[in-house]
């Protein structure tokens, strides 16, 4: 029984271990469609609170969410016909944002939430976790032709110029006016079962204000939408913040170059923010109980040793 209860607070210390490792850096993903009703799994609404990699997250979009049907010209369904695929890559939202305003962007959370709701299929993943060697464009692309292996029934596919693609064939557009225009031109040259995929990542802040653009990814998300709402075409959306840029590589580059002076040469960094306190804190608690666990399984074998007489011998009368 003892060893049991220690085998129980081993696991138990081992999933806040994970826990406490994976929930600083995971970013959400939401999936939805006014147009759609119910994915693969014929439900209308779902959550899966699971911690999964990004490239996971692909392979749930394309199964559970349906685009293997949408975009795969062998299993095309005639009911509903989607006119376009919305993709949004952003680099805003945490998962911790969503659940909490301290950090967060209120404005794109609400946008977020709106759409979603106000959907007849949704689909949220919560926790995408970081690091990631490929960035999601790349995923998406492979994921695309992974679930459509013999012929991709998207008939259009443009992907925003901030969006790093290797492929040469892929049709680029500059800013969010030229893919209010794409998508105009093609409501009218669009044939009947086509499905056109639109892929939007975001340049950052730090990059609209070098480039003099102005769009948040809050007003670049509604302005897309009520775009394609507005010509009438039926569409489904998926919007996921990119892990590439939460690996810890990334977020001390960004912590550095906020705490730095416009200098092209970043110091070193002498004072502890409020990452390294958490991590150092983590860190400083994982050692102390991994000490009291080995203590606790030290004693406990050591009282399993015992072993103690079960009877004394009646002393001898001098």
């Amino acid at each position: 029984m003892k060893m049991q209860f220690v085998m129980l607070a081993f696991l138990v210390t081992l999933s806040a271990i994970e826990f406490g490792f994976a929930s600083p850096n995971t970013v959400p993903a939401f999936l939805w469609s006014p147009h759609l009703q119910g994915g693969n799994g014929g439900m209308d609404e779902a959550v899966n609170y699971q911690v999964m990699s990004a490239k996971d997250l692909v392979d749930s979009v394309f199964t559970q969410g349906g685009w293997s049907n949408i975009l795969c010209s062998e299993k095309k369904v005639e009911q509903p016909v989607v006119d376009v695929a919305l993709v949004f890559i952003g680099r805003e939202l945490l998962s911790s944002d969503v659940s909490s305003k301290r950090n967060s962007e209120p404005s794109l959370v609400n946008t977020l939430n709106g759409l979603f709701t106000s959907s007849n299929f949704s689909l949220a993943f919560p926790y995408i976790a970081a690091p990631e060697e490929e960035r999601m464009e790349s995923l998406l692309l492979s994921g695309l032709k992974q679930a459509c292996p013999h012929n991709v029934g998207v008939s259009n596919i443009v992907f925003s110029d901030s969006c790093f693609v290797e492929d040469g064939m892929i049709q680029k557009l500059s800013d969010l006016q030229s893919f209010k225009d794409h998508l105009l031109s093609r409501k009218e040259t669009r044939k009947e079962g086509e499905t056109d995929l639109v892929v939007l990542c975001s340049e950052g802040s730090e990059s609209n204000s070098q480039s003099g653009q102005s769009h948040s990814e809050r007003e670049s998300i509604s302005e897309l939408v009520s775009s394609v709402e507005q010509s009438g075409s039926k569409y489904t959306a998926l919007y996921v913040s990119d892990p590439y840029w939460y690996t810890s590589y990334k977020t001390l580059q960004r912590f550095l170059a906020e705490s730095g002076t416009g200098n092209s040469t970043v110091g070193v960094a002498t004072t502890c923010d409020e990452l390294c306190k958490f991590k150092s804190s983590l860190l400083e608690g994982i050692l102390v109980g991994i000490v009291f666990l080995l203590i606790l399984i030290s004693g406990l074998c050591c009282m399993a040793g015992i072993d103690t007489p079960t009877r004394f011998e009646t002393p001898q009368d001098s």
